[in-house]
């Protein structure tokens, strides 16, 4: 076994690689972007290396810098993590002339299977179940538009170079095809530097089916069983578990040998995830082979009680598997939700910056590298941690995760962590029927308005006494009005303080009281009192003070709310600052394209610039109807959330 291991990766994921490094015995160093001088990986390694400015390109995409990091610190392997190189052959081959071990497969198989199109045709010689589709050289648009109608709509355009959803796009009919196409190779080509796509006939609601594989140099090979990653949003993973509801005994064992002789085919060695869709009727297609760790790893570790991080440094360092394939045995279940920092009611747009209270719940497995006052920069992938939870059955997995991700605390940036809550609680994934169209089918579902009363007089409250204080003597049996701005309405309310640190709430037409019966340094307990209903219940609330702005952070109910005391403002006349024709950037990102001239008339919604945020692409489209009228950005530049981008102004009536 080597005795010093470079991770060329940041986050949790580097953390995680540590953690079974470490139990090994391992020195570890990390590697660090200016981005990331302060981060969680760089604190906790034996060693830490700076190799570039915060943009992937200058820094986790650097073969350059990352080698020489390995060795002028002394690392005698290098685990690649997950994203940026772990999959690049080029990377893997310039660690070996280097005298470096790279923890992961040869060269050669990260090539062969790194090629969709490539990899597509090897699977169909070794006789592996592949989609129907076309994986030719001609890129031209016309022979791609051709072949799509051949395949028959709707079809899927993949990148060859891709993953994670990038460069990918469902296309439903032929007028839609050009556009859409266009828009795929752009992202491809932001994202891996290559255009090249494969079309495939898009099966109708499959689940995603991917098989872990370990190999070993000595030609020994087993699977880990299933996972299911059906729910996904624009064909990124949202929620993993193991075993699927979906598949039996049977299916798994067929589904596991196939994986087995395609990882013999290409003398694969190491970690490998095999990626398959399943039909209705049983009939499971090859679409892809991952050549690396996953994100969705622990839930097999859980089921399995196996360490994959571990077998991976082993069978690197050369030793034998210390399992055949009988020894594999499964345990319960476990699911995984991926909690991103994004705005799942403003289009799942990227959010970054400084995360003010961040207090994982004690009960699950969470993989994280985050701590409170850590920046969430803009630069990488918007998954910021992963919470895991095992049971013995699958619905006693699923509420302990419904649980925990209630109890996390995640104050002062933006997440999906009520989206992912209503993702667990919708009834078909309850009953284990999710497929991959789950999240589009139940989308308006997920993110619909939550109607809670008494919401509005709990964050009141919470504003009064955590905000401003007790009040004086003076107030008592005055009216304190407030006027503040929750999740972006504005709300007023009346409180009225009573003996005994009580409070009588008027918010509209409903009446209320609340008694304060704790007080602590980020925490309220409180009973509130429905005069209507008559009921009273206990309420533990926990704030944060937003250090940019001063709004009130408050976790209650399982959720994140955000408080902005607007009582000594005055009111803005209706509309005010509706229709300014002003479109802001909705996420922090760079400008990767600017689709209409000043001067042009464009119409509502009309796509004018796109930015590329967290490794992904977003169009921003015309505020209004008319006439354009200001750029105030060009392609390269980068922004800042909310950000002016353009100003579009009102075609005058006679001119429209």
């Amino acid at each position: 076994m080597f005795d010093s291991l470079l991770i060329a990766n940041r986050g949790e994921v580097a953390l995680r690689v540590m953690r079974s490094a470490k139990a090994l015995g391992l020195r570890t160093v990390a590697v660090y972007s200016d981005a990331d001088v302060d981060a969680e990986h760089v604190r906790h390694a034996d060693a830490a290396v700076r190799i570039g400015g915060p943009l992937p390109a200058q820094s986790y995409l650097r073969i350059d810098a990352i080698v020489e990091a390995a060795q002028t610190s002394g690392a005698q392997a290098v685990h690649p993590g997950y994203g940026f190189l772990a999959e690049n052959a080029d990377f893997a081959a310039a660690c070996a002339a280097a005298g470096l071990v790279f923890v992961g497969p040869s060269p050669e198989a990260i090539r062969a299977m790194g090629d969709k199109a490539g990899a597509k045709r090897r699977m169909q010689a070794a006789g592996v179940p592949c989609i129907p589709g076309y994986e030719g050289e001609d890129q031209g648009d016309a022979r791609l538009a051709d072949e799509a109608a051949r395949i028959g709509w709707p079809v899927m355009i993949k990148a060859t170079a891709g993953g994670g959803g990038r460069g990918m796009r469902r296309v439903e009919a032929a007028e839609d095809f050009a556009t859409l196409l266009a828009s795929a190779r752009s992202e491809a080509l932001h994202a891996f530097g290559d255009g090249t796509v494969i079309l495939e006939r898009a099966l109708p609601a499959p689940r995603h089916i991917e098989i872990q594989v370990m190999a070993d140099r000595h030609g020994q090979v087993v699977h880990l069983g299933e996972r299911d990653c059906s729910v996904q949003r624009r064909h990124q993973k949202v929620i993993e578990e193991a075993p699927s509801p979906a598949v039996d005994a049977a299916l798994r064992e067929r589904m596991g040998a196939t994986a087995v002789a395609a990882a013999r085919a290409i003398g694969y060695e190491g970690a490998g995830t095999l990626e398959f869709l399943l039909d209705a009727r049983g009939d499971f297609f090859f679409m892809e082979m991952n050549t690396r760790l996953q994100v969705e790893h622990p839930v097999t570790e859980a089921i399995t009680g196996l360490d994959l991080v571990a077998l991976q440094l082993r069978i690197a360092a050369g030793e034998r598997l210390p399992l055949a394939q009988e020894d594999v045995r499964f345990d319960g279940h476990a699911i995984e939700v991926r909690l991103c920092a994004e705005d799942p009611g403003a289009g799942f747009v990227p959010d970054s910056g400084t995360l003010v209270q961040w207090r994982p719940a004690p009960d699950l497995r969470t993989e994280h590298a985050l701590r409170p006052g850590i920046a969430v920069p803009p630069y990488y992938d918007p998954m910021v941690a992963k919470l895991i939870a095992h049971g013995a059955t699958r619905e006693e997995a699923r509420r302990r995760l419904l649980r925990g991700l209630q109890a996390t605390q995640a104050l002062g940036i933006r997440t999906n962590q009520r989206f992912l809550q209503r993702c667990l609680a919708q009834p078909a994934f309850v009953r284990g029927e999710a497929s991959t169209a789950f999240v589009a089918e139940h989308l308006d579902t997920l993110l619909a308005p939550e109607g809670d009363p008494d919401a509005v007089a709990l964050a009141a409250i919470a504003l009064q006494v955590a905000g401003r204080g007790m009040p004086s003597q003076l107030v008592h049996g005055l009216g304190c009005p407030l006027r503040f701005q929750l999740d972006g309405q504005v709300h007023e309310a009346r409180l009225t303080p009573q003996r005994d640190a009580r409070w009588s709430v008027q918010v509209g037409d409903r009446r209320g009281s609340i008694a304060l019966l704790a007080s602590h340094d980020d925490e309220l307990r409180l009973a509130w009192e429905d005069e209507a209903g008559g009921t009273t219940q206990q309420e533990t609330i926990h704030f944060a003070r937003e250090p940019a702005t001063s709004a009130l952070l408050l976790h209650a109910r399982g959720r994140a709310w955000r408080v902005e005391d607007h009582s000594r403002r005055s009111a803005a006349p209706a509309g005010a600052n509706a229709g300014d024709g002003l479109l802001r950037a909705g996420t922090t990102g760079r400008v990767v394209a600017v689709l209409a001239a000043e001067g042009d008339t464009v119409a509502a919604g009309q796509a004018l610039i796109t930015l590329e945020a967290m490794k992904m692409e977003h169009v921003h489209g015309a505020p209004r109807a008319g006439r354009l009228r200001a750029l105030q950005v060009r392609v390269g530049d980068q922004v800042a959330a909310r950000q002016v981008l353009a100003e579009v102004a009102n075609t005058p009536p006679a001119e429209a």
